[in-house]
């Protein structure tokens, strides 16, 4: 892994290649090789019911979605395009109203062609989930770079 593969980075690939991610404030909060953390301040325009405030589905999504796709990263130790081919969650219980939300993903199995990821949405506790994900992703899934990954971070074809 290249210096220039850290936190930073990735916030970057976060804040311009996934747009809605920085528009709604989605923050790497931590980056090992269990995985990626990151989180999602609580807003009230995110709210999917404006009466008792509890997030929308959408924008959970989003967040595990990220998530997911960036801890690949880590564990490829190197950027190549990726998409998300399948990506599932089963809600819990709905977020609480005023706190931020947090997303742990872990790429559990690589192949050739695909990377198998597993994700859990919570506000403090991993253990006391809002939402649970498996997702696959497919790798190489394009010619085109990934935003802001200088040419020489990139996976030699």
């Amino acid at each position: 892994m290249s210096d220039s593969f850290d936190i930073t980075q990735i916030q970057s690939i976060i804040d311009t290649g996934i747009p809605q991610c920085g528009d709604i404030g989605v923050k790497v909060t931590e980056m090992d090789d269990r995985g990626v953390t990151m989180m999602l301040p609580y807003d009230a325009r995110f709210a999917g019911n404006p009466v008792n405030g509890v997030l929308h589905g959408g924008v959970i999504t989003t967040l595990i979605d990220s998530a997911s796709g960036m801890c690949i990263y880590v564990k490829l130790k190197k950027y190549i395009p990726i998409a998300t081919l399948d990506l599932r969650i089963d809600y819990l219980k709905p977020a609480t109203p005023g706190e931020d939300l947090y997303a742990h993903a872990y790429c559990y199995r690589m192949s050739k062609q695909i990377a198998f990821v597993r994700s859990v949405a919570y506000h403090t506790d991993p253990e006391d989930p809002v939402a649970n994900s498996v997702s696959t992703f497919m790798l190489r899934s394009t010619p085109t770079k990934p935003l802001n990954v200088a040419a020489s971070e990139l996976e030699e074809k």
